[in-house]
């Protein structure tokens, strides 16, 4: 395994590896605490006789619960709810939050937003909806899909691992089991696809699209050559680098996790 070199160091002086690993550890903290809070919360909310969940959850066409799309996640009916959404929500919340927590917490807003107006909106028979599955669906389907927006090859192949491995999650995103929000999380789900895509990264480039930028310019304008600097014509063109290769994104993406 070769060393990181300093080519592979972008903003601050950190490399890629670094920098996600750096993230990582504050996402780390981030779901532990959020996890940790949810608990507490439910602490409070048992020891009330779930006064909370009554209070705070979302209840569909009722104008007073909307500002509670905020907080019925945090809330749970029982011990066993929460036991249930625990584990998802931390680890499909790590995925989500390890490439930038500032990111996440835009994202978890997007998500709650979107579980809770489905509720609002569709949900039938005046219940009221409480629970952090919402969240989980969210997060799920933000993990699958981000690789696809943001061209990343480590998400990519991360979401087809989440999605093959939790693909029965969805047999509780449809209607047909009794006691669960199907719509929330349905609107969960939707909400981290529609994240995914707002949240994208729009700063990456194909490797080499600078210099193939400027020799399309250098075409279409016709401008010769600077004394001492010609460029090499297609008789006498230069070796292909590696950039040039179809799979040099790869390449790099593997030298910047020290997999090469």
């Amino acid at each position: 395994m070769s060393g990181l070199s300093g080519s592979g160091r972008g903003r601050g002086g950190w490399s890629e590896p670094e920098r996600m690993i750096a993230e990582a550890r504050k996402a780390f903290f981030v779901m532990f605490g959020f996890v940790a809070f949810v608990w507490l919360v439910q602490l409070a909310n048992y020891a009330g006789d779930y006064a909370l969940s009554r209070d705070y959850g979302v209840v569909s066409g009722d104008s007073g619960t909307l500002p509670h799309l905020l907080t019925a996640p945090f809330l749970h009916w029982n011990w066993a709810h929460l036991e249930s959404n625990s584990g998802p929500l931390f680890v499909f919340g790590f995925l989500a939050a390890y490439r930038g927590v500032v990111r996440f917490l835009g994202l978890s807003l997007v998500v709650a937003v979107c579980s809770g107006l489905a509720i609002w909106f569709f949900e039938r028979g005046g219940a009221d909806t409480v629970g952090a599955s919402g969240l989980v669906f969210g997060y799920f389907g933000y993990v699958v899909v981000r690789g696809l927006f943001d061209r990343h090859l480590i998400d990519t192949l991360i979401g087809v691992v989440m999605a093959a491995s939790f693909a029965y999650l969805l047999t509780v995103a449809v209607p047909g089991t009794p006691g669960v929000s199907w719509l929330g999380h349905l609107g969960g789900l939707t909400g981290g696809v529609a994240g995914a895509w707002l949240f994208r990264d729009r700063h990456r480039k194909p490797a080499g699209s600078a210099r193939s930028s400027a020799d399309a310019a250098d075409t279409v304008t016709g401008a010769a050559p600077a004394v001492g600097s010609a460029k090499p014509t297609n008789r006498d063109a230069l070796p292909a680098t590696p950039t040039d290769n179809p799979r040099a994104a790869l390449h790099k993406e593997l030298r910047d996790m020290g997999l090469l």
